[in-house]
């Protein structure tokens, strides 16, 4: 037989252990099977008589000593119970072959370990040896979270495709998406293939400046090269060779290493199919009333004078009627303070992005939302204009740090004004021990033992700060 060949049904075996291991004492065995394995049992009639724990790690858990004088099937999970009968009824008369059990455990998670049991000469007797597999455990659950968060990134591409192709297909102005390095036309919408007068195959794949008159090259050349550099341009008064005058605006973007355009084209001349006028105030008024974000005007007693549906239900209020002429501080900011940190902001640039805070609806109920905020004049006073977006539900993956701790020292120095001093520090503090705990675990690969001793803790210390961290759940 092969010496590489080897599996669960062809083994390489001693062929003469009875000449070379016959005179091995009790003790010298014990040592030898201790040696061989994470954890081994001696089971005498279905009881465990005496076991054997090689892993200090596996001792805390497994409360391993308890087991001695219990019958093997008592301590493992409902599920292993059939395996444990398969392997005492049969473990004689089979080829020996490892079998995956679940052991209930002293913590929360069950124990898993794989046994080979081997009979010996005694008839009702075996010697079961165990690996741990906790590592295995642990590298398929993270391989079953990162599946998990795959799926939920996938499936959020395709609803933004989704929506993106509903947009693109239904808007009524002529759009055309264009490479900006080979201006090949890569998409165009029904609205440009029926103002064009082509057919799409003929369309897509051609070049954007084939589609006009040749004296209105150079004037799209220059529209072009200033959307690059200025990331938009317009260009008015070109000819199409076939419907007439028209102006063109261009915005550049990049996606996947590559600067494309997206042209609207606007007829501009009396006879030119209608492809789309400038949109009106009261349009684009209507437009901003049905945006899922909360639109907010506030003057500049921060007393709010306007405000879009979505912010009405993001504060649960009937009506708009119960919103204007209310105070901005009732529904947003942790504290008073915290909106005069943004409304400073937007007083100093001008224009504020991002910034976290909280809304607070009706009943006091308070969601994480992220807030963009402009100031311009309006009637001679000073006006605040806020866009707010929920952040509450989004999904994110597991993170190993709470997000409601600073994890860097920009976001630390964002908390004054908005938090006492007293919680900042105690925050600050948990967050350094629990970052330390982490590295530590990262570093000796979740051994405990070892990772208490790096800390210069007791393992029971450890242990309590994994549970008031929560960092067992994380794991």
């Amino acid at each position: 037989m092969d010496a590489a060949t080897s599996s669960e049904d062809t083994l390489v075996t001693f062929k003469n252990p009875k000449r070379f291991l016959g005179d091995l004492d009790p003790k010298t065995t014990a040592k030898v099977i201790e040696s061989a394995a994470d954890i081994a049992l001696i089971v005498d009639g279905g009881i465990i008589r005496d076991i054997a724990i090689s892993n200090e790690e596996l001792l805390d858990e497994a409360a391993g000593v308890s087991w001695r004088g219990k019958p093997w099937i008592e301590t493992v999970t409902s599920d292993s119970r059939t395996k444990i009968e398969d392997i005492l009824h049969g473990a004689a008369g089979k080829k020996p072959r490892w079998r995956h059990i679940n052991h209930v455990a002293s913590g929360r998670r069950d124990l898993p370990v794989k046994y080979m049991a081997v009979p010996t000469a005694k008839a009702e007797r075996i010697v079961a040896i165990g690996r741990d597999l906790r590592g295995a455990a642990t590298m398929q659950q993270r391989l079953i979270e990162a599946h998990q968060d795959l799926e939920r990134d996938y499936f959020r591409l395709r609803e933004a495709e989704a929506r993106y192709k509903l947009l693109f297909e239904s808007v009524s102005e002529a759009v055309l998406v264009v490479n900006a390095t080979t201006l090949q036309i890569e998409e165009a919408n029904p609205s440009a293939i029926r103002v064009l007068g082509v057919s799409a195959s003929s369309l897509i794949g051609g070049e954007f400046p084939d589609l006009f008159l040749k004296k209105s090259r150079r004037v799209i050349d220059a529209a072009i090269g200033e959307s690059l550099s200025a990331g938009m341009a317009r260009a008015e008064g070109v000819m199409l060779k076939n419907s007439g005058s028209c102006s063109f605006a261009a915005s550049a973007f990049r996606q996947e290493n590559v600067t494309r355009l997206i042209v609207r084209l606007i007829a501009a001349a009396p006879g030119a199919v209608a492809i789309g006028d400038e949109p009106s105030q009261s349009h684009i008024l209507g437009l901003l009333e049905q945006l899922p974000d909360g639109l907010v005007v506030a003057g500049p007693d921060l007393r709010i004078v306007a405000a879009n549906l979505a912010f009405v239900e993001m504060t649960h209020l009937v009506g708009r009627g119960q919103i204007i002429g209310g105070r901005l501080s009732d529904y947003l900011g942790r504290s008073p303070t915290d909106l005069n940190v943004l409304v400073s902001s937007m007083k100093s640039h001008g224009v504020v992005r991002n910034f976290k805070t909280v809304l607070r609806d009706r009943f006091g109920v308070e969601e994480d939302v992220e807030v963009s905020g402009v100031v311009a004049p309006f009637q001679n006073q000073t006006a605040y204009g806020f866009s707010l977006r929920n952040v509450t539900r989004r999904l994110q993956g597991r993170a190993r740090i709470s997000d409601q701790l600073p994890n860097s020292v920009d976001q630390l120095t964002d908390l004054v004004g908005r938090v006492p001093l007293k919680e900042i520090v105690r925050e600050s503090t948990d967050l350094i021990e629990k970052l330390c705990i982490e590295a530590a675990l990262e570093i000796t690969r979740d051994n405990r033992a070892s990772a208490a001793e790096m800390l210069g803790l007791s393992r029971q210390g450890l242990y309590s700060k994994l549970r008031r961290f929560g960092i067992d759940d994380q794991s």
